[in-house]
This record gives C-alpha cells, structure tokens and sequence, in this order.
C-alpha cells in the first residue's frame, strides 16, 4: 500500500479465535470476496492513529472463511493467539485508489468524513469530526468541539440527516445532552 495514498477501512479485527492465529473480522466492505482473497495486502490502523499515520505493517490474507456471522481471517505471521491478540481493534485497510467503485451515495469513506465541519441543523458550529469509529453496535463520529472537548455521535440518518461532501460540512440533529 502507497504511503502517500489514504487508507480506507474494510475490517476490524474483533479477537482472536483459537490458539493458531486466525482473527475474527468485522467486515467494513461490500467486497469482502475481493478484500480478503487469499494474497491480498491489507494495511493496518490502531485505534486513535490518524489517517495520514499509518503503520508499517502490512498483512497478507492466506485464507478467509465465514463462521458465526463473522469472518475468519489467517494472515501471514499472525502464528499464534498471541500475535492475534495483539492485533485486537485494529483496522483493515486498502488505500483509496483500491476501492470499489459505484457507491451508494448514502455511503461514506472515513476519509472523507474526517475533517468535515459538523454544524446544527439551526447553523450553529459545533466542531470538526476527527475520526470514525468502527464498534459492533455501528459507527460512532468523534467531533472535536469548539470547546476542545470530544463528543461520540452516533452516524445515523437521524442524528446525522445530511453531509455535504462539497461543502465539507456534516449537518446534526442531536439529541438533547449527547453533546453535553
């Protein structure tokens, strides 16, 4: 994956799954057929890292296969729980230049929603989003509030009833205290 290029998740690793190394994945992508091929190169991103600072590290898939509801994931030296485990909450990545084209326009990259300008639905500035979330109960936007604090909300069409990509603004309709 290009240094230079943005990367886009398409997984999380949720665990570990039995002592031999495989990671149960969250799938991010439409194409999880195309994304975790066995040979295929996924870049990774801990928790917090920004965008423009990945890791080094590198994963090559050498099997895929469902189970539970869930993906299960072998990567080259990824031998054993503990390299697994070390891995827990980490994102999957592809740079951008490798993603699926034809998306829904109701559908967003973390790239282009980190840096985004979040207002009220009354015009009010709130702050910037500064990050995605990726948890099992959906995506959740860290806002950087004007006041320097951080507020966690969650991206649904009701909280969130519009982003405008040209624009570079994210519109909210809050919930009264999620703010707070």
């Amino acid at each position: 994956m290009s240094a230079k290029s943005e990367a886009l998740a398409v997984g999380r690793v949720v665990r570990p799954h039995g002592v031999r190394g495989e990671l149960v994945v969250e799938v991010l992508t439409d194409s999880p057929e195309l994304r975790f091929a066995p040979g295929s190169v996924l870049g990774t991103k801990r928790r917090g890292q920004r965008s423009g600072v990945q890791g080094t590290q590198e994963l090559t898939v050498v099997a895929a296969r469902q189970h539970a509801g869930r993906l299960l994931l072998r990567a080259e030296g990824v031998n054993g729980r503990e390299a697994a485990e070390d891995l827990r909450d980490t994102l999957l990545t592809v740079s951008a230049d490798e993603a699926e084209t034809g998306q829904d326009e109701d559908e967003f990259h973390d790239t282009e929603l980190t840096g985004l300008r979040v207002v009220r639905v009354t015009g009010e500035a709130v702050g910037e989003v500064c990050d995605v979330l990726h948890g099992p109960g959906g995506d959740l936007l860290s806002v950087r509030t004007l006041d320097e604090g951080e507020a966690l909300v969650p991206f649904v069409a009701e909280i969130v009833p519009e982003v405008d990509l040209e624009a570079g603004t994210l519109t909210i309709d809050p919930p009264e205290g999620l703010l707070d």
